[in-house]
């Protein structure tokens, strides 16, 4: 599919999903019969506030030690705040991030993307500047329950370039941009390729 007509899915996706929706947010431990015992989540649809209790609860729920921890992403984006809070979760409990070949990762799921220790990207990622419903700051901010964040200084955190928010600030909210190869590794949301990353798809579910 030609980059224009990627644009074109990703736009029609965006417009069609105009009412906010929790995201759905899955998570189960499974046994790969390679890897060994996997933590997989999965963060699809509009992020919206509660998600972050939603991730947390999942994760509370799922104690133990894991050979890894991998979220998969299939996001159209949604609340600047939620995102950069379930980012930080997400980094904090050593999560790996994968946008599977049939995922699309847009707007502020990017926040999410970067959280990964290692990021594999499979799918599209698209960029756009976030919708501020309260007109906050183009330049990254967003309020959350009274306190400010800044979405620049969580990249940094997460060492993506603040490059990145630059890029996403030149394109209207209700267009999209599709990052190519070259630009994901440039803006550190894809891990050098050391060998394929195994399949996490369907994984046989960890004995209780």
């Amino acid at each position: 599919m030609s980059q224009p007509a990627v644009r074109t899915a990703l736009l029609a996706v965006l417009l069609a999903s105009a009412a906010p929706v929790l995201a759905k947010v899955e998570i189960e431990a499974v046994q790969h019969k390679s890897i060994g015992p996997m933590l997989v989540a999965k963060v699809s649809e509009d992020i919206a506030p509660g998600d972050y209790e939603v991730l947390m609860k999942g994760i509370m729920a799922n104690p133990g030690t894991f050979a890894q921890k991998v979220v998969m992403l299939d996001s159209i984006g949604g609340s600047v705040p939620e995102a950069i809070r379930m980012g930080r979760l997400l980094r904090e409990t050593d999560f790996d991030t994968l946008v599977p070949s049939t995922g699309v990762c847009q707007g502020t799921c990017v926040y999410l993307l970067a959280a990964g220790r290692k990021k594999t990207v499979r799918g599209h990622v698209g960029i756009h500047r976030p919708y501020y419903a309260n007109g906050d700051s183009a330049q990254g901010e967003a309020r959350y329950n009274g306190v400010r964040y800044n979405a620049a200084a969580y990249l940094r955190e997460m060492n993506v370039p603040s490059t990145l928010i630059e890029e996403m600030n030149r394109i209207d909210p209700r267009q999209m941009r599709v990052l190519s190869p070259a630009e994901l590794a440039r803006f550190r949301l894809s891990s050098p390729t050391v060998s394929a990353p195994a399949p996490v798809a369907a994984p046989a579910p960890a004995k209780k």
